[in-house]
């Protein structure tokens, strides 16, 4: 469905395709484990799609993502609706979750996604095998 969703129309032969095929569906079902509302879900997705085209289009380094993640976090738990930000549905437990998830799954192979996303070319596939 992820597949569908995504419009990844080349996915046998996209390394990039399958790649963030397996990122995205790991952080939905990471998301799930988390029993986290669908309100939550949704969230959570965006910020995987917020962060990875930060990476992707805007060309951000990582230290400009993680200050993005924290203004995407401001205010998490804050019963004032001026200072909570648009992620104000999560509990600071579970934001601290989302950080420590996004540590290690994105930003401890931050190198890795700018590679995938930067290099000059796809390798082709010529073969499932």
């Amino acid at each position: 469905k992820l597949e569908e969703f995504l419009n990844f129309k080349q996915l046998k032969t996209s390394l990039k395709e399958a790649i963030l095929l397996d990122y995205y569906t790991a952080g939905f079902w990471w998301a799930k484990e988390m029993n986290f509302s669908l309100i939550q879900l949704s969230g959570f997705m965006d910020l995987l799609n917020f962060l990875l085209e930060n990476l992707s289009d805007k060309h951000m380094t990582l230290g400009d993502n993680l200050k993005e993640l924290g203004r995407a976090m401001a205010g998490v738990g804050e019963t004032d609706s001026e200072r909570s930000g648009d992620l104000n549905f999560f509990s600071i437990e579970e934001a601290k979750a989302i950080i420590d998830y996004l540590n290690v799954s994105l930003f401890k192979h931050y190198k890795l996604y700018e590679y995938l996303f930067h290099s000059p070319g796809e390798e082709f596939v010529i073969s499932n095998e």
